[in-house]
C-alpha cells in the first residue's frame, strides 16, 4: 500500500495545548507554521491544520484550492475536541477532516453545484449533502494545496500561481500529488480552472490518470 504523507501525530500535542482564543487565526500561531517563503515581495506561508486523513475506500475525490482560515480553524477545534476525549490519533484526524472540509457557507453552494452536474446520481444518492455524514465513506475531500496557505496573512486565492511558482508547485506535488497517487481508481472533481490546471500538472508527472479528472466545474 502506497505511503501518504501524514503529519497529524507530529502536531497532535501542539493542537491539544492551543488556547481557544488562538484557534480563530491559525496563520498567527508560530508553532503551526510549516513553510514560509518570499515571492515577489510577498510572504507566502503554509500552516498546519489537520487535513491529513485519507479515505482509501472513496469512489470520488473533491479537490478545492486550499483550506481557508475558517476551515483550518474548524479542523483544529474538531481535532482538539477529539483528542481531549481520548480518541486515537487516526480517529481524531478523520473526525476533524470530515467536519471541516468545505465547511461554512461554501458547503451549501458546493452541494448545489455537485447535484446539478450529476455527481449525486453518479453515486446513487438523492443529494451530495449526505457525503458529509451517512455517506462519507464514498468521498475523499482534499485541496490542491493540502494545508492552509496564506499570502501576507490573507487566504491564498490562486496568486501566486501554484503550478508556475516553484515553492507552491513543490507543495502540490509532495503532498496532494502523493495523496492522489494512492487513490488511483477514484473520479477526481476539481473545483475551478486553477485546480484543474494543478491536477493536469500531476497527471503530466504520472501521479494521476488524466482520464479520471472531471473537468469543467
Amino acid at each position: 500500500m502506497r505511503s501518504i504523507p501524514n503529519k497529524f501525530s507530529q502536531y497532535a500535542d501542539r493542537i491539544r495545548g492551543l488556547a481557544s482564543q488562538f484557534l480563530n487565526d491559525p496563520a498567527a500561531i508560530p508553532n503551526l507554521r510549516m513553510e514560509s517563503c518570499q515571492i515577489r515581495n510577498r510572504e507566502v506561508t503554509m500552516c498546519y491544520a489537520p487535513f491529513d486523513h485519507v479515505n482509501r475506500d472513496a469512489r470520488i475525490v473533491i479537490v478545492g484550492m486550499t483550506p481557508g482560515r475558517q476551515q483550518a480553524a474548524n479542523a483544529l477545534r474538531a481535532a482538539q475536541a477529539a483528542l481531549m476525549k481520548g480518541m486515537p490519533l487516526d480517529e481524531a484526524a478523520k473526525e476533524a477532516k470530515v467536519f471541516a472540509s468545505f465547511s461554512g457557507s461554501m458547503r451549501g453552494n458546493l452541494v448545489r453545484m455537485l447535484d446539478l452536474v450529476g455527481v449525486a446520481e453518479l453515486l446513487g444518492l438523492e443529494t451530495t449533502a449526505t457525503l458529509w455524514d451517512r455517506d462519507s465513506t464514498l468521498v475523499h475531500f482534499t485541496s490542491a494545496l493540502r494545508y492552509p496557505v496564506f499570502v501576507d496573512g490573507d487566504n491564498w486565492s490562486g496568486n501566486p500561481d501554484m503550478v508556475k511558482t516553484p515553492e507552491l508547485r513543490c507543495w502540490l506535488e509532495d503532498y496532494t500529488g502523493e495523496e492522489l497517487a494512492a487513490l488511483p481508481n477514484t473520479i477526481l472533481v476539481p473545483l475551478g480552472p486553477k485546480v484543474t490546471a494543478a491536477l493536469n500538472h500531476l497527471a503530466s508527472l504520472g501521479k494521476i490518470d488524466k482520464n479520471r479528472i472531471m473537468a469543467g466545474l
